[in-house]
This record gives C-alpha cells, structure tokens and sequence, in this order.
C-alpha cells in the first residue's frame, strides 16, 4: 500500500483552497460586491423611446466611472415610453438638475448602460426626480441597414439611369411636340 506523502496532501490542500477562493470571487462578482448589503442610494427616473439591450443592474455611470445601477425598468401605460429608475450611490447627491442620460454601450458590442452627461445649473436632483433630457439607445443592425440600403425603403426608388447613348429622348410635359411639315 502506497502512503501519502505530505507533499501531495500539501498540493491537495492548496488545490481545495484555490477552488473555494473561486468560488468566493465568483459570488461577489455576481452580486456586484453587495451581498444584500445595500448602501445608501436615493433613486432618480428617466424616461426612453428606446432601451436597446439595456437591462436591470446595469451600471449607471458618468465619465466612465459607475455611480450606481438600473434598479427597475418599467413601461408607462399612457405614453408608452420606458421608465427606468436609477439608483444613484449617496456619494453622488450634487448631481445637477440640467443632466442629461443617454443609453450607451461599452464597445461594439459590449454590455448597455446608462451614461449621465452632468451639467451645469446650481440647482440639484432631489431623489425620485425625473431626468428631463434622454437620448435614446442607437439601434446598430437599423443604421448599418440605412447606410447600406440608402434609408430602408422610405424613399422611392429612384427611375434607372441611361448611359445616353440607347435611351431614347423624353419629351418636355410642357410642350407639345411639333408636327410634320411645320417648323417652330
């Protein structure tokens, strides 16, 4: 019978503790570091024609750094545009009431998230506020079929083009063609 060596219990041990600190990097990346644990926030809404692939915990950010998440995305049932709820870190109360949010995307074709461009005005958000001025998300697969195809179909197609030399000469609307024998 083979005895173990402490070696190998040693390696075993390590293993077992690498996979358990896995785990734990794991679950904290999931809970976005929160494990239940709220800290304060207060919440601010904007309202979207468009939300892309935007979805609840995406990070709410300004100038690229996060300042909070979407916490709930909801549909007016009267004006039919999205209503999304930020929820702002407290950190963050000085946020200027002439803000603007735009539904970006980190990348080509990276996560969606909600970009805050801060204005100026002395004047603050006070928490559950509406954000008044919103840019919607740009849908790409709509623009590249613009770009390729001229605009998707809202113009009617333009009548072929002749080289000139096989077509054969249209004739003014406005005036009437002259008849044999006479001369104009």
């Amino acid at each position: 019978m083979a005895t173990r060596g402490p070696r190998l219990e040693f390696a075993v041990g390590a293993f077992l503790v690498l996979a358990l600190g896995s785990l734990l990097v794991l679950a904290i990346a999931s809970t976005n570091g929160k494990f239940g644990f709220s800290r304060d926030s207060y919440e601010l809404t904007a309202r979207f024609t468009n939300l892309g692939q935007l979805r609840p915990n995406a990070p709410v950010k300004v100038g690229g750094v996060t300042i909070g998440r979407v916490s709930k995305i909801d549909l007016d049932p009267v004006k039919f545009d999205s209503i999304v709820t930020l929820e702002i870190d407290d950190r963050f109360n000085e946020i200027p009431i002439d803000t603007s949010a735009g539904i970006l995307t980190g990348g080509l074709l990276g996560e969606s998230y909600v970009g805050l461009q801060v204005g100026g005005d002395v004047e603050v958000f006070k928490p559950g506020e509406e954000i008044a001025y919103t840019t919607p998300a740009v849908d790409l697969i709509q623009m590249v079929g613009k770009y390729m195809f001229g605009g998707g179909g809202d113009a009617p197609p333009a009548p072929p083009q002749g080289d000139g030399a096989h077509a054969a000469p249209a004739a003014h609307p406005a005036t009437p063609a002259p008849e044999e024998g006479t001369t104009p």
